[in-house]
């Protein structure tokens, strides 16, 4: 309708034109063709605006229609699904349902054939009731006493039997977690460090020209110093430093000490030689003192003698496997008092024992026979109580063991002595060790193979699978344990392992 009515427009327009055309006379014809032209281009422009704006509204309109079509198209779409839903929901629980009921009837069909059966295991017992009661009215009375009271004490000994088997489990149980408990708390209160044995103590020079003062006119002046020290001073190439060699350890530290003063001095004569030997003698002799008064004192351990408390001090010149004796005496007395007090003992006897039981390696270089003998002889002599003499003495499990302290003096001696980095052994005797370990699991018949692990702690052992059983295998384990405790000195304890396996091998061709 809007394009007839600018088409109508348009050929009024025209009409227009043409009358003024007519009207107007030639003069004036070319300006009114070129109104008539304005006025046609206007047409033109007005008639392009209502087509743009008539087609934008027409869009709109579109557009609005499709907008609410979708969204019907949406809500249906929902409500389709909430359908859908309701019914899954609903064939979901049609579905549980049918499984209750099929357990159901499982279930009664289980109860039934058990009720069968209890039934006819109640016909059983029924006839045996009265087999049995038939049996019983024709015994007297005191034959059914005889087999009610035997029946009854073989329930109670079947029951007690349990009873004392679960009551033994646990109390195993509980004292081995208790003994590791006082054990390893024992080993985390008390660890001290491990110095290194020497026999030989070196001296630094000022420098070379300190050599031949030290040897003297024709050697004198080292002649007079290793015949009053007992040591051997060595002067070789070592640049600046002079050796001293002793296998006891107090008379080379004399020595060291009494060297380093002489060089010091710078007066080196017989006559000085002597002095300052004596001096050096007389100093260790006061820090032995002093080192044991310190040690007691420590300790918390009262009236001892004094010859003892010397001798505790010469303990700190003395090594044993690379551990000073002084220092593993001291940890081994920690350790027995802490495990003493957690058994609710006496502390001071298990501490005066433990620091007490390797007193003996202060002496046995001047006395024939084990160090043990000799510290318990010593000990007894010095007027020390039976069990602490006692704790001495069988500290290593040579004697029938008579208190509770002895044990708690061996468990803390063992304690210090395995403990990581306590000892240490010479490569030689580390590797006959590990050998003899070798072969002393070797020399049982069906032994193939056996392998010294980690460091010598654990023995594995190879049977052949053709001539044994898996019952030798625990024997095997048994006697070999047994055997290495008999033939074989070790710090510790040593694992035996015994596996019995047979290996089969093919290829697929």
């Amino acid at each position: 309708m809007q394009y007839v009515l600018a088409l109508l427009a348009f050929i009024a327009g025209s009409g227009v034109a043409f009358a003024v055309l007519r009207a107007w006379d030639n003069s004036k014809v070319n300006g009114t063709k070129n109104q008539i032209a304005e006025m046609l281009k206007e047409a033109e422009e007005n008639s392009e605006r209502i087509k743009q704006s008539k087609i934008s509204e027409t869009r709109e309109e579109v557009n609005r229609l499709r907008q609410e079509a979708q969204k019907d198209i949406k809500e249906r779409r929902l409500e389709i699904q909430r359908t859908e839903r309701k019914l899954e929901q609903k064939e979901e629980s049609l579905d549980k349902k049918l499984d209750r009921v099929t357990h159901k009837e499982d279930e009664l069909k289980s109860r039934h054939e058990e009720l069968e059966k209890r039934h006819s295991d109640l016909e059983a017992m029924i006839g045996q009731q009265e087999s049995k009661l038939q049996e019983i009215a024709a015994m007297s009375r005191e034959q059914a006493q005889e087999i009610l009271i035997s029946r009854v004490e073989a329930d109670a000994k079947h029951f007690l039997g349990l009873r004392l088997k679960e009551l033994e489990e646990q109390f195993q149980r509980e004292a081995e977690r208790k003994s590791r408990d006082i054990v390893i708390g024992a080993m985390q209160r008390c660890a001290v460090e491990s110095a290194g044995e020497s026999s030989i103590s070196v001296v630094p020079l000022p420098s070379e020209e300190m050599k031949g003062r030290i040897i003297g006119r024709e050697g004198r002046n080292i002649r007079t110093f290793e015949s009053l020290t007992g040591v051997d001073l060595i002067i070789d190439d070592t640049p600046e430093a002079v050796t001293l060699s002793s296998f006891d350890p107090i008379r080379r530290e004399i020595a060291r000490r009494a060297m380093e003063r002489l060089v010091v001095d710078g007066r080196i004569h017989p006559a000085r030689i002597e002095e300052l030997i004596e001096k050096a003698a007389r100093d260790i002799d006061d820090e032995m003192i002093s080192e044991g008064e310190n040690v007691i004192l420590e300790l918390g351990i009262k009236n001892m003698n004094n010859e003892l408390v010397r001798t505790i001090g010469q303990l700190k010149f003395r090594f044993s496997y690379g551990q000073n004796v002084l220092a593993h005496s001291v940890e081994v007395a920690q350790i027995a008092g802490i495990i003493a007090a957690e058994l609710g003992l006496d502390e001071e006897i298990a501490r005066r024992g433990g620091l007490l039981h390797d007193i003996g390696k202060a002496i046995d270089r001047q006395t024939e026979g084990p160090h043990a003998a000799i510290g318990a002889d010593l000990a007894r002599r010095l007027g020390e109580r039976p069990e602490i003499v006692s704790c001495i003495e069988c500290h290593h499990d040579n004697l029938e063991v008579s208190s509770v302290y002895e044990v708690i003096v061996a468990v803390a001696d063992a304690i210090s002595a395995v403990r990581p980095g306590a000892r240490r052994e010479s490569i030689d005797a580390y590797i006959k060790r590990l050998e003899k370990l070798e072969a002393i699991a070797q020399e049982f018949d069906g032994v193939t193979k056996a392998y010294a692990m980690q460091a010598g702690r654990e023995i594995r052992v190879i049977l052949n699978a053709d001539t044994t059983d898996d019952g030798t295998v625990y024997k095997m384990a048994f006697d070999i344990a047994r055997k290495i405790e008999s033939e074989l000195k070790y710090p510790g304890q040593i694992k035996v392992s015994v596996s019995r396996e047979t290996k089969a091998a093919e290829f697929a061709k």
